[in-house]
């Protein structure tokens, strides 16, 4: 029986990016991994400007300026954000600038509105500045050739905001990954059909199809087939065709309906593992079809989402060429307790809120979903473990 870490390890060591690349527009790029290094072609801002309203001169006409010993200097022009104008300003003469407006020649700072009489011909300074104070520095956010985004590295909204201050509009990534999910088992029904005696709606389909397309995969979702291993088989092999990597859930114990004992030699893929030290899912059943992966998890909802998280996200995420695989992990104080043993390792759900962590609620059986609501994080329990009382320190496992 493998652990945790071991399983993992091992998925990654059979994973390595799938190297499409497309180019796509920057909007587009929300969310993607870019497949390349993006180094600046300009400087940010590109020229030295004003971060205030009120008035460009030389700090050596205002030197010792004060309400009760004001400077008067002639205002030659005024320049606003966006504007062509050029003035060259001399000794004891000012322009008048907005804020974002381009400094202009000769000045070096900038005097703010509200310590002058706002005049519009002469102007009187009520405060000395010194050299190079209140201007915003060609280059100060960004200096052409440095280094803005890392190739693996995920776009967020503030990439976007970065490159668009730039002027890029096209930006190279890696595909999209594909999944084929395929959920077993013969008592699942679809929403909005009515519910027969035995029959019970499958939530797995949709809670897995809705964390992947938040992670911005490709789902091919399979109807569910019947619970034979040959059309099983069938369906995944041909499912592989457009797939990175194949996920199922259901069908992965000892009962007499876990037939992906059986589906796995009929479609020839090679078994990498059966079974993971941990509740829930510890059946988890992985295998190598080709040189993709097929991840089996548990038909039960939570540990089906659980050994989602733990193994099919870094897999996917490597898949992606993204260079953060791992879920991060803190140590908190819980609220509260939980009153069971933990004989093996085990993960319950929680909420963390930046200090302490708390249970979602009383159910923690692998096969209830509703205490996933509001669950940002698993609580990791050693093996051995007894009770937890609240203010124990433990650890935690961020989603």
């Amino acid at each position: 029986m493998e652990t945790l870490e071991s399983a993992l390890s091992l998925l990654l060591s059979h994973t390595k990016p799938i190297g499409r690349v497309e180019e796509v527009t920057l909007l587009d790029a929300l969310g993607r991994v870019a497949a390349k290094d993006i180094l600046s072609p300009m400087n940010v801002p590109p020229f030295d400007r004003s971060p205030l309203d009120g008035y460009a001169q030389r700090s050596a006409d205002i030197a010792g300026a004060s309400r009760e010993n004001p400077r008067t200097l002639r205002v030659v022009g005024e320049v606003c954000a966006g504007s062509g104008e050029v003035f060259f300003p001399g000794a004891g003469e000012a322009v008048r600038v907005m804020t974002g407006a381009q400094i202009p020649d000769g000045c070096d700072c900038v005097i703010r509105q509200e310590d002058t009489d706002e005049g519009m011909e002469q102007v009187q300074i009520y405060a000395e500045l010194s050299h190079r104070q209140n201007i915003c520095f060609c280059g100060e956010d960004v200096q052409a050739g440095s280094l803005i985004v890392r190739a693996g590295e995920r776009l967020t909204s503030a990439h976007i905001g970065v490159l668009a201050s730039l002027g890029v509009t096209r930006v190279s990534v890696y595909g999209r990954v594909r999944a084929a999910l395929l959920c077993t088992g013969d008592e699942l029904v679809q929403p909005g059909s009515p519910l027969t005696r035995g029959k019970i709606y499958d939530s797995n389909h949709a809670a897995l199809c809705a964390r992947l397309a938040e992670m911005g995969v490709e789902v091919r979702a399979l109807e569910s087939e019947r619970d034979e291993p040959e059309h099983v088989a069938g369906a995944l092999c041909q499912a592989a065709k457009d797939a990175d990597i194949l996920l199922t859930t259901g069908g992965v114990s000892v009962g007499k309906k876990d037939i992906f004992h059986q589906v796995l030699p009929l479609m020839g893929a090679k078994r990498l593992f059966w079974k993971v030290a941990l509740k829930p899912g510890s059946p988890l059943l992985c295998a190598l079809y080709g040189d993709k992966l097929v991840i089996c998890l548990s038909g039960n909802p939570f540990a089906a989402l659980c050994c989602f998280e733990l193994f099919a996200k870094p897999v996917i995420a490597c898949l992606a060429g993204d260079r953060g695989v791992v879920n991060p992990r803190v140590h908190a104080k819980l609220s509260g307790g939980f009153p069971k043993k933990s004989p093996g390792r085990r993960l319950i759900r929680a909420f963390f809120d930046g200090e302490r962590v708390r249970l979602t609620g009383e159910n923690h059986s692998s096969g209830s979903l509703f205490t996933m609501i509001g669950c940002n994080c698993l609580i990791d329990i050693p093996a051995g473990s007894g009770a937890l009382s609240d203010g124990d320190d433990v650890e935690i496992l961020l989603l």
